[in-house]
């Protein structure tokens, strides 16, 4: 029985738009953007999970601090945080002092906190856990990522890209493996297009998608594949109109004087999490269909002062986060949830070097308006410790679970191979707050001072 995939390489062989480098003639952009513009209100509806992974090992404990824990404050002498410090969720829990806009999220009730996350016999090596975490195998029996086998179950109705990855490394593990679909995009002139010139493929292209067929069956296949065609441009024309508009302009670009010198922070710049995240968002907005986005924030590996390089990296993930949700209008807003991971922890104690070192169990974020926001789990006990590590509740894939069957509507079993009790993370009936989407809010540090992402593009400016 002949499906898409091998029709493909039977019928089109290497010759689909994304083989020639977007090189197509005019008259084919004109038919996909008008095509599009007929489908656009049927594409609104797709839900999209963001995920961003915390390479390096997020320290959870200082992440979300139990400040009013007298053991925490014990076994971390200069990296505690006191009740005044912290951004307080409760008279126990308190996110990390530069974690604003994250606390405003849970504020309005769209950041749940995940409590007490990790999977059975934790391993502390970097490697080894993160393909844990990607293939959702403690075993690392399977030979594909847990979002690359998610594309085959998911609706996709008006794109040919169900995945992204943002980033200049090399797709990630839990995105490897898929049935096509999944693409990476590394910086703005990866998907120039280019209508004019490269005669040769343009003329193969266009013989490939006007050929005829006899055959009534490979007719209906051969419709389906001009169709998808038709539709992989559109994507790329929509990249790169999101690309254009989060690059060049200038925009939201500011001149602080920062340790005796002035610096231009450029909040677009795809190598910093505030611009990956918002080119997520107008490519969301663009209704470009993709409905799986991966981008990476590393650093997190803090073994030595890890107090001012721990504070960088979370007040650029709030801000990131924080700026991304007030970017989306109400409608794109609600369909929109993103979730944070890290590989493992950090032990509880700090280390003589003003630094934690490898650990297990750790918090997860979920964040988005039809999240169900708040503490979810317990805070692990610090008077019950295994090996110097906190003990995990909450198995990692029981937040994929959740995801796949309540957000992506794809049958988490055939996902992760084995049924895991899901949480009270999505309300599909809860709607933007008032007042909320549309623009970024620059945020705001606990002095009130405005701040742009710590780790956005720095251009040193010569002082006159």
């Amino acid at each position: 029985m002949s499906n898409r995939r091998d029709f493909l390489k039977t019928t089109l062989g290497a010759s689909s738009l994304l083989a020639v480098g977007g090189a197509v003639p005019e008259f084919l952009a004109s038919t996909a953007r008008a095509a599009d513009e007929k489908k656009d209100t049927k594409g609104q509806k797709d839900t999209v999970l963001v995920v961003i992974e915390l390479a390096g090992g997020n320290d959870g404990l200082n992440t979300v601090a139990p400040y009013g824990d007298d053991l925490y404050q014990k076994a971390r002498p200069t990296l505690a945080f006191a009740k005044k410090e912290v951004q307080k969720l409760d008279d126990y829990h308190g996110l990390h002092p530069k974690m604003a806009e994250m606390k405003r999220l849970y504020d309005e009730k769209r950041l749940a906190v995940i409590q007490g996350v990790g999977y059975p016999n934790p391993d502390r090596s970097h490697f080894e856990s993160m393909d844990i975490w990607q293939l959702a195998d403690p075993t690392r029996a399977h030979t594909s990522g847990w979002l690359a086998r998610t594309v085959p179950g998911m609706t996709v109705k008006d794109a040919g890209v169900p995945g992204m990855y943002i980033g200049t490394d090399r797709l990630p593990v839990a995105m490897q493996g898929a049935d096509g679909g999944v693409i990476s995009l590394a910086d703005r002139a990866s998907f120039r297009l280019q209508l004019s010139g490269n005669a040769s493929a343009r003329k193969s292209l266009i013989e490939n998608l006007n050929g005829g067929t006899d055959d009534p069956a490979k007719a209906d296949l051969a419709a389906f594949v001009r169709k998808r065609q038709l539709q992989t441009y559109t994507s790329l024309q929509k990249i790169e109109d999101a690309l254009r508009e989060a690059g060049g302009s200038g925009r939201g670009q500011t001149n602080e004087f920062v340790n005796g010198r002035f610096v231009r922070r450029d909040p677009d710049d795809l190598n910093t999490l505030s611009g990956k995240l918002g080119l997520i968002g107008r490519l969301i907005q663009k209704n470009l269909g993709t409905r799986l986005y991966y981008v990476q924030l590393d650093g997190f590996d803090t073994h030595s002062g890890q107090a001012e390089m721990h504070g960088k990296l979370l007040g650029e993930l709030s801000s990131a986060i924080g700026n991304f949700f007030s970017s989306l209008q109400g409608e794109h807003s609600e369909r929109v949830a993103l979730m944070t991971y890290s590989e493992f922890g950090r032990r509880v104690k700090e280390n003589g070097s003003r630094g934690t070192d490898h650990g297990s169990g750790s918090c997860m974020f979920v964040a988005g308006t039809q999240v169900v926001g708040g503490l979810v789990g317990k805070h692990p006990s610090l008077s019950d410790l295994t090996d110097g590590d906190i003990r995990y509740h909450t198995d990692f894939r029981r937040v994929y679970a959740t995801l796949l069957d309540d957000w992506l509507g794809v049958d988490s079993k055939g996902v992760l191979g084995d049924s895991f009790e899901k949480l009270a993370l999505i309300d599909r009936k809860k709607k933007a707050p008032a007042g909320t989407g549309g623009t970024p809010v620059p945020a705001k540090a606990p002095n009130g001072t405005v701040t742009l992402p710590e780790a956005a593009e720095e251009t040193v400016i010569e002082k006159e």
